[in-house]
C-alpha cells in the first residue's frame, strides 16, 4: 500500500465517531493532567491502562492513550508560564522565559505562543511520522550503548547554556542531579545506594517531588521572601494574542524546534525532555540578543514548546516500527498493545494497518482539537494572575501535594517536596540555576546504564567510546561545546546576563 492509500485507510478509521470522541477525551484529559502539577501522563495512562481491556476496538483505546500523552505536552506549559510550576518535565524550560513574560503582563501572548507552536510542530511531526518512520527508525538502530552514552554527555554539556552565571555552578548542578538520580537500588546488583537506610529511598527519588520542589515550592519561598519579585505576576495583561512582531520572532524557533524535536523524539531516554532543552540552548546560541533569554524572550517559549510536542509525536516511530519504547509512556503503550492481544514490532504495520494508520491520522485530529480547546481557555488561565497571592500559593501547595501523592500513593513524597523546596530556595539564593539539576537527574540513570553496558560489551575497554565513529563525534562536539562555554568572552557575557537578572 502506498502512502495515500494508507492515509485514506487512516482517515476512514480515525473519523469513526467513537474514535473522534475518545480522541477528544484523551486530549482533554492530557491537558488537565499537564496543567495539574505532579500528575503527568505516565501516572494517568498507568491508571487507565486496565480500563482499555474493556474496549471492543484496540484502535480506540490507543487513540485515547496517545491523546493523553501529547495533550499533556500542551497542558504542561500552562502552569509553567503562569506560576513557574512545570506541569510536565518537558515544560521546565518553558518556565524560564514563559513565566518572565507572565510577570511582565504578557501571559496571554506566552500561552498563545505555546499553543500555536505546539500545534504547528505536532502537525509537522505527525507528517514526519507518516512519511519517514522506517528510515528514521534505522537511524535509531545505529545507536549502541556507547553512542547513547555520548549523546547523553552531549545533552548534559549543552544544558550548561541554560544556566546564567558561573559555568562551575552549572556543572555542579548537573553533578548534583546525577547524584540524586543514582539514589535507589542498583540496576545490576539490586543493592540500595545512597539510601542511608531509609526504605522509602530504595526505589529512588521521585522525579515529581524533585521537580515540584525545586521549581514550584522554591519559587513560592522566593516570592514570600521578596514580595517585589511577584509584582509582575498580578499585573494587568496587555494582550491575549501575539503581535506581528511576535509572529515574526516565533517563526524561526518553531521551525528549528520542530526539526530538533522530530529527530530527538525517536531516541530512547526522554527525547521530549532533551529536545526542549536542546531547542532552548540552540535559540540562545544563535540569538542576536542572548541577554533577553531568561528575561521574557518569546523565542524561549516558542522553540522548546515546539520541540517537546514534535518529539512527543515522533516517539511513536520506534514503538510502531520496532516495538521499542522510547520513554515510560511508550512502555505503557506497549502494555496497551499486549492487553489487546497485539505484539508490537515490525509486523504490526502489515498485520494491523487500520490500527497504525488510524492512530497516526488521529494525531492530526488531536492537535486540531487541542488548539480548539486551549486557545479559548487562555483568558480563563490569565485570570489566575489576578488571584491574591495569599490565596494562590496555598492552593498551589495543596494541588502539588495532592498530585505528588497521587503518583505513588506515598506520603513520603510529599515530605520530599518540602525538602527539595528548601534546597531549591537555597540554590537560588546562592545564584544556581535548577534547570541543569533537573536534566542531570533525568539523564543521569541513562548515562550510567549505557556506560556500564558499553563497558560490559567491550570487556572493560574504555577506548570503545573513541573507536566508534558516531560516539567519538558526539563526544568531540560535547568537548567543543564545553570549551566554548569557558572561553573568556563567553564567560563575560554569561556573568553580565547573570548580574542583569539579579
Amino acid at each position: 500500500m502506498d502512502l495515500f492509500s494508507n492515509l485514506s485507510l487512516g482517515l476512514e478509521t480515525a473519523f469513526q465517531w467513537q474514535n473522534v470522541l475518545f480522541c477528544l477525551i484523551g486530549v482533554a484529559l492530557g491537558t488537565a493532567v499537564g496543567v495539574l502539577p505532579g500528575i503527568g501522563p505516565t501516572a494517568t495512562i498507568a491508571m487507565l491502562l486496565p480500563i482499555t481491556f474493556n474496549f471492543d476496538d484496540p484502535t480506540t483505546a490507543l487513540i485515547m492513550l496517545a491523546g493523553i500523552y501529547y495533550g499533556a505536552q500542551y497542558g504542561g506549559s500552562t502552569t509553567a508560564i503562569l506560576i513557574n510550576l512545570p506541569g510536565e518535565s518537558s515544560s521546565a524550560v518553558t518556565a524560564i522565559d514563559g513565566h518572565e513574560m507572565a510577570r511582565r503582563g504578557r501571559a496571554g501572548v506566552a500561552l498563545a505562543t505555546a499553543a500555536l507552536g505546539s500545534f504547528a510542530a505536532g502537525t509537522v511531526a505527525t507528517v514526519v511520522l507518516a512519511v519517514a518512520a522506517p528510515p528514521l527508525a534505522q537511524v535509531a538502530l545505529s545507536f549502541g550503548a556507547a553512542e547513547y552514552f555520548a549523546l547523553v554527555v552531549l545533552g548534559l554539556v549543552v544544558s550548561i547554556a541554560l544556566a546564567r552565571g558561573s559555568v562551575l555552578k552549572a556543572l555542579a548542578m548537573i553533578m548534583l542531579g546525577i547524584l540524586f538520580g543514582a539514589v535507589g537500588q542498583d540496576t545490576y546488583t539490586g543493592q540500595p545506594r545512597f539510601a542511608f537506610g531509609i526504605p522509602e529511598l530504595f526505589s529512588g527519588i521521585s522525579f515529581v517531588a524533585l521537580a515540584v520542589g525545586v521549581f514550584g515550592i522554591a519559587e513560592i519561598l522566593r516570592n514570600l521572601r521578596d514580595p517585589q519579585s511577584r509584582g509582575g505576576t498580578i499585573s494587568g495583561v496587555s494582550s491575549l494574542w501575539p503581535s506581528r512582531s511576535d509572529f515574526r520572532r516565533m517563526g524561526g524557533p518553531v521551525g528549528r524546534g520542530t526539526v530538533i524535536g522530530s529527530l530527538l523524539g525517536i531516541l530512547p531516554g526522554g527525547g521530549h525532555i532533551l529536545a526542549s532543552f536542546a531547542s532552548y540552548a540552540a535559540e540562545k546560541r544563535i540569538s542576536k540578543n542572548p541577554g533577553e533569554f531568561g528575561h521574557g524572550a518569546i523565542e524561549g517559549v516558542a522553540g522548546p514548546e515546539s520541540a517537546n510536542n514534535a518529539a512527543a509525536q515522533t516517539s511513536f516511530i520506534p514503538l510502531l516500527t520496532l516495538g521499542i519504547p522510547s520513554n515510560p509512556v511508550m512502555a505503557l503503550m506497549i502494555g496497551a498493545f499486549i492487553i489487546q492481544g497485539i505484539t508490537p514490532g515490525p509486523t504490526v504495520i502489515d498485520e494491523q494497518p487500520a490500527l497504525v494508520w488510524g492512530l497516526i491520522v488521529s494525531m492530526f485530529i488531536g492537535n486540531a482539537l487541542l488548539v480548539a480547546l486551549n486557545l479559548p481557555l487562555i483568558g480563563i488561565w490569565v485570570r489566575m494572575l489576578k488571584t491574591p497571592y495569599w490565596i494562590l500559593f496555598p492552593t498551589i501547595v495543596i494541588l502539588a501535594s495532592i498530585g505528588t501523592y497521587a503518583v505513588g500513593l506515598n506520603a513520603y513524597h510529599v515530605l520530599m517536596i518540602a525538602v527539595f523546596g528548601l534546597l531549591g530556595f537555597v540554590l537560588i539564593q546562592c545564584g544556581c540555576e535548577p534547570a541543569p539539576l533537573l536534566l542531570g537527574f533525568v539523564l543521569g540513570p541513562l548515562l550510567e546504564d549505557n556506560f556500564r553496558r558499553a563497558m560490559l560489551i567491550s570487556q572493560g575497554d574504555p577506548s570503545t567510546f573513541l573507536t566508534r565513529p558516531l560516539s567519538a563525534s558526539l563526544l568531540a562536539v560535547a568537548a567543543a561545546a564545553l570549551l566554548v562555554s569557558v572561553l573568556p568572552a563567553m564567560r563575560k557575557k554569561r556573568d553580565l546576563v547573570f548580574v542583569e537578572d539579579d
